[in-house]
């Protein structure tokens, strides 16, 4: 099965290695048949602390890493995020 990839903005960046994205989707009132807007927010995990709010991010559907915390962020302003490991890794000098 596919994980979930939403599209968000960055509401806070106040926790270590959180961010909390609001997600807006529009949906179409089954009576009415107007589009109405509904948004939900998600706790993502962000290894490195890059995010800041008002940032466009893409996150990903995870294992848990928490209690409420099951989103990974894999992209921030269209540019992907290096995974932890290789931000981490030393980078070998040029002889």
């Amino acid at each position: 099965m596919p994980r979930r990839v939403l599209t968000g903005r960055v509401t806070s960046d106040k926790m270590d290695k959180t961010v909390t994205v609001l997600v807006d989707r529009r949906v179409m009132h089954p009576l009415y048949k107007k589009f109405i807007r509904r948004s939900k927010n998600y706790a993502a995990h962000d290894e490195n602390n890059v995010c800041q709010i008002g940032d466009q991010v893409r996150i990903e559907e995870c294992r848990p890493i928490s209690k409420r915390k099951t989103w990974l962020v894999v992209e921030r302003n269209g540019q992907p995020l290096a995974p932890a490991e290789a931000a981490a890794a030393p980078v070998p000098a040029q002889g």
